[in-house]
């Protein structure tokens, strides 16, 4: 008499590495910091090198506790995660928020179609970059939660998720998997293939649609007046 099928685990194999790199979250918080440096100083919500020097600072910080690959659980690197991405979200919002009334008032950095659509390009990615992050950070607890298979409820559904015919038991989304829900929500302004289901998803995936829909309908109208 053969006893029950055992689960299969979720725990990684021998050859599977326990974290997901570091350097693609990094390498998008250093695209977001020359962003913000290449704004207009009217559009930024500090001098232009104050917002870049914390940013870069919290991420050397993450770095140096947990290098290479990000599987450490740690309080203190989870606050300093948290305080990145809400450093980079709040940049992100003001500058919507002072593109937005620059451009209602035909202010100086919206004048020619060359500077605004530079402008608007700029504040847009930064607010695609930084709401990939958001999502990163924040879906089953971090990623560091994520590589360890903690019993966290995930935020955020993906297909390999829903249907387990197209991946292992085991999968779970790396940052490119955020970034693309973070690109693909700013274009289409609603969801694609990845289903919120926490209420702050849902709050979050709403904000970001309205945001970039917000600066993609200004922009190009603002744009089709300056040629017009």
């Amino acid at each position: 008499m053969t006893g029950p099928t055992p689960e299969p685990t979720l725990s990684p194999g021998p050859d599977e590495p326990l974290g997901e790199p570091r350097w693609p979250m990094a390498a998008a918080v250093v695209t977001a910091m020359v962003l913000t440096v290449l704004l207009p100083d009217d559009l930024r919500l500090a001098p232009r090198w104050v917002l870049p020097s914390v940013e870069g600072l919290l991420l050397l910080a993450l770095i140096a506790g947990d290098p290479g690959r990000i599987d450490r659980r740690s309080a203190a690197l989870r606050t300093l995660s948290i305080a990145l991405v809400g450093v980079l979200a709040l940049s992100a919002v003001w500058s919507t928020v002072q593109l937005v009334d620059d451009i209602l008032h035909a202010g100086k950095e919206t004048s020619s179609a060359v500077s605004l659509l530079q402008t608007g390009g700029t504040v847009w990615a930064g607010t695609v970059l930084a709401f990939a992050l958001l999502y990163f950070e924040l879906d089953g607890g971090g990623p560091a939660a994520r590589a360890h298979h903690m019993s966290s409820a995930s935020a955020l559904a993906f297909p390999q998720q829903l249907d387990p015919r197209l991946s292992s038991a085991a999968w779970r989304p790396y940052f490119i998997d955020y970034l693309y829900l973070g690109l693909t929500n700013a274009t289409a302004f609603s969801p694609t293939d990845v289903m919120p289901l926490a209420p702050w998803a849902k709050i979050a995936m709403g904000i970001q649609s309205l945001v970039s829909l917000l600066i993609l309908g200004l922009v190009v109208a603002r744009a089709v007046n300056v040629l017009a």
